[in-house]
């Protein structure tokens, strides 16, 4: 009983953390004037991937470890659904982010000054990543409140 707690709370908890790093990685993007605000950008960045990480880990433990309702009223729930196509959208949308981020931080490394000329791209795309974790809030809040099929 203890374990399945702890889970749902860190899981829950990765909720708002994440929300926080996008919110913060975006500001910081959508701001950045020159080499010196990348530090901060940097560092919701990795907040961002560890908070990831940790919600991926304990919700894929959560669904398919035994410790919730069990993966087939997961991957018979519509909602579950709409929360991982969610995920796979925000994952996608990753990807250009977290290849420009690792160019940017290499290029500091080394002494260079990195091009940053995406940052308002990435800005754009960090909102995207904001509003589709709230849908995963709300298909999660959904679920637990019994909405869907799987609870019929």
């Amino acid at each position: 009983m203890l374990i399945r707690w702890l889970l749902a709370a860190i899981h829950l908890l990765g909720y708002g953390f994440a929300l926080a790093a996008i919110v913060g990685r975006t500001r910081g993007l959508r701001r950045l004037s020159g080499p010196a605000g990348l530090q901060r950008v940097f560092a919701a960045d990795s907040v961002w991937g560890i908070t990831a990480v940790v919600m991926i880990v304990t919700g894929l433990m959560r669904a398919f470890g035994g410790f919730e309702k069990g993966a087939d009223y997961y991957l018979h729930e519509p909602l579950f659904h709409i929360k991982m196509a969610a995920l796979v959208l925000i994952l996608a949308l990753e990807i250009a982010p977290m290849m420009t981020l690792i160019r940017w931080r290499a290029a500091m490394r080394s002494g260079e000054t990195p091009d940053l000329s995406r940052a308002r791209r990435m800005a754009r795309i960090g909102h995207w990543q904001g509003i589709l974790l709230v849908v995963m809030v709300l298909a999660a809040s959904g679920m637990a409140r019994g909405i869907g099929a799987g609870a019929a």
